[in-house]
């Protein structure tokens, strides 16, 4: 039989094991959120800075303002940007195993409400070819630049077509995009690893 003053409750011990061991399962699992939601995060602004871009493409190829000597600043320099940059001093990151590139002339830079970067090729289609194709380089941390060759925030390179196919270096297949005056070679440790299509 119980007694009436009796009290049923943890001890202090018991209380400092449970918040210990609390702290131990934290500290392994909050990291590993924060990075699957950067990258979730990374990859969202990604594929939105891409759509931007094949999207104003499409609508000048609509309006038959694309030929073999369009590039790439060409295409970004008609979208809706905060602002633009075509100064030598303004970075963003290079692609992946790459450090940074320079936003300098006669490229540029357009920087997106999302918080992208968008560096627009100076190479034009040099051609009319299904396989003729415009690069550009999406950084999605807006040219925050950490100066490594694999940090978290890479650019994403990708492609468009004279027939509007995107593609990215890793994800290209042989003979498919002319960059430049020769064929690209695929590459797929060239995509971040946070980017999937």
């Amino acid at each position: 039989m119980k007694k009436a003053n009796e009290a049923f409750g943890f001890t202090l011990a018991e209380l400092l094991i449970c918040l210990l061991i609390l702290g131990e399962i934290a500290t392994f699992t909050i990291p590993k959120l924060i990075i699957s939601q950067q990258t979730s995060r990374y990859n969202a602004i990604v594929k939105e800075a891409i759509g931007s871009v094949s999207g104003q493409y499409q609508q000048m190829q609509a309006q038959g303002q694309i030929s073999s000597s369009t590039k790439g600043y060409d295409v970004i320099s008609q979208m809706n940007f905060i602002s633009s940059s075509s100064s030598g001093s303004r970075l963003i990151d290079g692609a992946q195993g790459l450090t940074t590139t320079s936003c300098g002339s006669p490229a540029g830079c357009i920087f997106l409400h999302s918080g992208a970067a968008i560096r627009g090729g100076q190479y034009s289609f040099s051609g009319t070819n299904t396989t003729n194709a415009i690069g550009f380089l999406v950084d999605p941390d807006g040219g925050v630049t950490d100066g490594t060759t694999n940090g978290p925030g890479k650019s994403v390179s990708f492609f468009i077509t004279y027939n509007g196919r995107l593609t990215t270096q890793g994800q290209a297949s042989s003979g498919t995009i002319y960059y430049n005056g020769s064929y690209v070679v695929p590459d797929p440790s060239q995509d971040p690893p946070y980017f999937q299509w």
